[in-house]
């Protein structure tokens, strides 16, 4: 029987410190059979000379190099020019168990639609942490697929499944005939537009047990609190195809799983405004309430978020006065000066 090839996609920007540790865990695999797309997204550092000198040494590399145009377009160019039975994508500053692609490949059933999802790893500050999916492990075909996944992705505090384009399996079909969804102007979130409808179009999901194959990075560097003036603007984008997605599937009832997953989003907004935003802060969170009707969309689902901090924003949101938004500002700061 002929081995299936997988195609492990690599967007790779300004990573020259971390990337022979990404490359080096992928071209060490158990499961050999694989075409390595590495796409340079128009690095400005050593990235692109170690793309092409492990493309010298492995004949299974490709390299693209491309004018920049962020990550979504960076993972898109290497979709295009794949070739493999299964996709199989990896962050340029994360790394892999080598034994990764052979035992979620040994879960695959070789049917249509089916995503294979792994657990991870985040590597922060010296430290590792484990996260695995909401859902509990197991295989979701039919009407439990329906029920428990398709009708329950979005709209929870902690979604059943991540929406990472990265620790999964797909078929090759499932990614390209979704990637119509996919707007390379949206900046945060922006994996949701091409996991959401694959998933919604899937006929068979395997959740693993354990499988901590994936190690994602925590680059302190790129993770200051920083504010961030167009995140409102970038939600909304990210919002509105969520909308198109869902009303494009034949899933039921989608527009509760929008409703509150639009709330979820606008947390993040409000919380960029309370923690990071200067003058007129608390004009633009009443104007974020009011524009997205906030408090009608929590009343109507009876949100209680149980995570402390989504517990602070929500007390705002649903009033957003002086009051509320100067006492949560004034403790995101408290926060972040005990905690570094």
């Amino acid at each position: 029987m002929k081995q299936k090839l997988i195609s492990v996609i690599v967007p790779v920007y300004n990573a020259e410190n971390y990337l022979e540790r990404c490359l080096n865990s992928i071209v060490n695999q158990t499961y050999s059979n694989l075409e390595i797309i590495l796409v340079d997204d128009g690095s400005r550092d050593g990235g692109p000379q170690i793309c092409d000198s492990y493309a010298a040494g492995d004949k299974r590399i490709r390299v693209i190099h491309k004018q920049n145009g962020g990550l979504m377009s960076a993972w898109m160019a290497g979709v295009n020019v794949s070739a493999g039975d299964y996709l199989s994508f990896i962050d340029s500053d994360d790394w892999v168990e080598t034994n990764m692609m052979e035992e979620m490949l040994k879960e695959a059933a070789g049917i249509p639609g089916e995503v294979i999802c792994g657990n991870f790893v985040i590597e922060k500050d010296g430290h590792s942490t484990s996260h695995f999916h909401e859902l509990s492990p197991g295989i979701y075909e039919g009407a439990l697929l329906e029920n428990s996944i398709k009708r329950n992705l979005l709209g929870n505090e902690r979604r059943t499944i991540s929406m990472s384009r990265c620790m999964k399996l797909f078929p090759r079909e499932l990614i390209v005939d979704n990637m119509i969804y996919c707007n390379p102007g949206i900046k945060m979130g922006e994996d949701v537009n091409i996991v959401l409808p694959a998933l919604l179009d899937s006929r068979r999901v395997v959740i693993l047990k354990e499988a901590l194959h994936y190690h994602y990075f925590y680059n302190d560097a790129s993770m200051v609190h920083k504010y961030d003036a167009g995140m409102y603007d970038g939600i909304c984008l990210l919002i509105d195809a969520i909308k198109e997605i869902f009303s494009s599937k034949s899933i039921t009832d989608w527009q509760e799983q929008w409703e509150k997953e639009s709330l979820f989003l606008l947390m993040l907004a409000v919380k960029n405004e309370l923690r990071g935003g200067k003058k007129g802060f608390t004009d633009r969170t009443k104007k974020i309430c009011k524009a997205e009707h906030v408090k009608t969309i929590a009343d109507k689902y009876k949100i209680r978020p149980e995570d402390n901090v989504n517990k602070l924003l929500i007390w705002v949101m649903r009033r957003p006065s002086v009051f509320r938004c100067g006492a949560g500002k004034i403790i995101f700061e408290l926060y972040d000066r005990i905690n570094g």
